[in-house]
């Protein structure tokens, strides 16, 4: 029997929303995007109210939605015609630490790999479902990922 997405959909937004957020935030950078994917992939959610099997089949549409978002919000041709503030202009993110700044040095692909694993806690069969590819594209990526990570936090170390 189809879950559908009417109903409780404030309390399915609720139940997810820190999910779609986090994975948001890791995909963009910084939380002014991640604010926007969010609100894209809820709109979508109401909008659209597909009819899921199952709440692991709701979850992974939601975060194949987020990841698809991000995507698109990152190949925006706006986004070339934008220059970022001046450090003097930038008002510090709350999200910043040491590993924060490492993270956000890596490349989109790289932070939503170890989300999904490490935050999210996909298998890598899950996640090669969700990125449409497979398993082994999913390790390798994840190897690659950690040690690029630890390249970029080793940086940071004084």
């Amino acid at each position: 029997m189809p879950v559908s997405a009417g109903g409780g959909r404030e309390e399915e937004i609720r139940r997810y929303a820190a999910m779609v957020y986090r994975l948001a935030l890791a995909r963009a950078g910084n939380s002014a995007d991640a604010e926007d994917i969010f609100q894209e992939v809820f709109l979508r959610y109401v909008s659209k109210a597909p009819a899921f099997t199952s709440e692991e089949h709701r979850k992974a549409w939601l975060l194949r939605v987020t990841v698809n978002c991000a995507r698109k919000l990152h190949a925006a041709p706006w986004r070339r015609l934008t220059e970022p503030l001046s450090d003097l202009l930038a008002a510090p993110e709350p999200e910043e630490s040491g590993l924060w700044d490492a993270l956000q040095r890596l490349r989109p692909e790289d932070r939503t790999v170890l989300h999904l694993y490490y935050y999210e806690e996909l298998s890598t069969g899950e996640i090669a479902r969700l990125l449409g590819c497979r398993p082994g594209t999913v390790r390798s990526r994840l190897t690659r990922a950690r040690e690029r990570l630890r390249e970029q936090y080793k940086e940071d170390l004084p």
